[in-house]
């Protein structure tokens, strides 16, 4: 089962060094990743590698917390697809979600869309929507997602990698029902094995976060 086409390659680490990312952007154009996800000090680097190899350029906004201000959120957005980026991955603000302050969340949400599919002489990005759903009840996960939907988001997805916990079947499977064909899940987030990717696909991911993007494979020689 050649899964790569659905692999979001991630190096998300403060040390990430530049040979580094170098290195996953040859990775991703030689095993047909979908996208290479990086915080958005390195978009300009991978967008330049990335040319005309069909791998997107995936960054991060308001990571790994989802707490600053909805402005900073948006520039960081804007300037993200502004360097190249064709995906962006927002944090939502997980404390607003759990105080029930469900109109501040979606427009923390709606502004980085608006941001991030309105930049001159780009393409309209997509905008996939962390949940952190480590931190979050059932409840708050489906109210997540409909304010995800209702804000014109893409994607939603369950995690960062940074906090108690990653993805899991349970979570994912409970997103695609909630979203159902109108916004795509992406899984991210401790998925280590080939085993642990189809999991997550046959829950309803239809994209997966993963460090080393490689190694969920099944046979690289069929890559």
């Amino acid at each position: 089962m050649n899964i790569a086409d659905k692999i979001d390659h991630t190096m998300l680490k403060a040390d990430a060094s530049e040979e580094t990312i170098r290195r996953y952007c040859r990775e991703a154009a030689a095993y047909g990743f979908a996208s290479v996800c990086v915080n958005s000090c390195h978009v300009p680097l991978v967008s330049q590698l990335l040319k005309e190899t069909g791998v997107k350029v995936c960054c991060v906004s308001g990571f790994p917390l989802g707490a600053m201000s909805t402005a900073a959120k948006a520039f960081e957005s804007r300037q993200a697809v502004s360097d190249g980026a064709d995906e962006v991955d927002m944090v939502i603000n997980i404390g607003a979600l759990k105080d029930g302050n469900d109109e501040r969340v979606e427009e923390d949400i709606r502004q980085v869309v608006q941001a991030a599919k309105n930049v001159p002489g780009r393409e309209p990005a997509l905008v996939k929507v962390i949940l952190e759903t480590c931190l979050l009840t059932k409840e708050e996960i489906v109210r997540a997602c409909r304010l995800a939907e209702k804000a014109g988001a893409d994607y939603v997805k369950t995690s960062t990698g940074f906090s108690t916990g990653g993805a899991t079947v349970e979570d994912v499977a409970l997103m695609k029902e909630t979203v159902g064909g109108r916004m795509k899940v992406k899984a991210s987030g401790g998925i280590r094995t080939p085993e642990q990717a189809r999991a997550m696909l046959a829950a309803g991911a239809d994209r997966l976060g993963a460090g080393n993007g490689v190694i969920l494979l099944d046979n690289i020689d069929d890559v």
